[in-house]
């Protein structure tokens, strides 16, 4: 009688995996277009999409080209864009007046946007960086050794409404001050905009997979006038405890949705505010993220669509409920 190599198993977890059909009856994690926001860089003028050598497909926009942009990607069903600004130097000081201008580059960019597509969900970023000659979130103590934490704060408050007044649906305070998330709520219900949401970055660790996005609004490290450490607002990437009770103390202070940022090297930490929060959680896919699969792509060591696709599923899994991305509108013409 011959021998059968047949082992005797019960258990036998490729059972579901041997067709397609099987392996989509047990998927555990979808990625939908409804997941995917778009973050957008705006500049004055009129001249033609700007390249950003870093960031392969991502473009500097004027405003009518943004609306353009905004228009096709509220058709592929993306719901929301988060707008970055890149200003002129000449607009820009220690202490980022133009940040309250009233008339200023986002502020205009806002209400075109939501005048030409008001379905469209619009995300501002509260945080001084744009604006400031030296490139920190906020304004500098007298010493200019450090951010001047409660000064910067009630600029980002006033900061807040005139994005309000501009339209926007989410305000995004993104510079890791304490109490921000506090201050720009009091600011916003005494101005009248109790819908004013407030998508708070709770989690952002001072990473160096900032430097495509420094590049793209010109900051003060990208132009090469300073090496640029924002350690003492920014997180300490060792840190994982920290990381809840930042996103605890901006949730009883008013947010309506909390982040982490960056996503993929922060998938461990996207589960622990997962596993500790009920508030919605969004994760940003960082420039130097989306940058590194495209270089690794182009040199022929990776397959660009899986591992993108492979990255966005990987930070939905970990517990994101929204993503921000630079790959948004491929990823919503490919599962259209």
């Amino acid at each position: 009688m011959a021998k059968t190599n047949k082992l005797e198993l019960i258990h036998r977890p490729r059972r579901l995996r041997r067709q397609p059909s099987r392996r989509a009856l047990v998927t555990e994690t979808v990625l939908r277009v409804e997941d995917l926001i778009a973050p957008l860089f705006v500049v004055d003028g009129k001249g033609r999409p700007e390249v950003i050598a870093s960031m392969p497909g991502v473009f500097r926009l004027n405003i009518a080209d943004l609306v353009k942009e905004c228009r096709e990607l509220h058709a592929l069903g993306v719901p929301a864009v988060a707008l970055f600004p890149k200003l002129d130097a000449k607009l820009k000081d220690e202490e980022g007046t133009e940040a309250l201008n009233p008339d200023t580059l986002v502020l205009r960019a806002v209400r075109a946007v939501k005048k030409a597509v008001p379905e469209l969900s619009v995300i501002t970023d509260v945080a001084l960086d744009p604006y400031t000659s030296h490139g920190h979130d906020g304004v500098l103590t007298e010493a200019k050794d450090d951010v001047d934490n409660d000064r910067t704060v009630i600029i980002l408050g006033k900061m807040a409404v005139l994005q309000a007044e501009a339209g926007v649906d989410f305000v995004a305070p993104s510079d890791m001050m304490d109490g921000r998330i506090g201050a720009v709520r009091k600011a916003l219900e005494a101005a009248g905009f109790s819908d004013t949401g407030i998508l708070a970055y709770s989690v952002k660790y001072n990473s160096a997979y900032y430097g495509p996005f420094r590049e793209a609004v010109g900051s003060a490290q990208a132009a090469g006038t300073r090496l640029l450490s924002k350690a003492t607002y920014q997180m300490n990437p060792a840190n994982r405890r920290e990381a809840v009770r930042e996103m605890q103390l901006d949730v009883a202070e008013g947010a309506d949705i909390v982040m982490v940022k960056p996503a993929g090297p922060y998938l461990d930490i996207i589960r622990e505010v997962r596993n500790n929060a009920r508030l919605p959680i969004a994760a940003y896919q960082v420039s130097g993220e989306y940058a590194q699969i495209h270089a690794a792509a182009k040199l022929g060591w990776l397959d660009l669509v899986r591992c993108r696709d492979e990255s966005l599923l990987a930070i939905k899994r970990a517990g994101a409920d929204m993503i921000l991305t630079y790959f948004a509108k491929e990823v919503a013409k490919a599962l259209r």
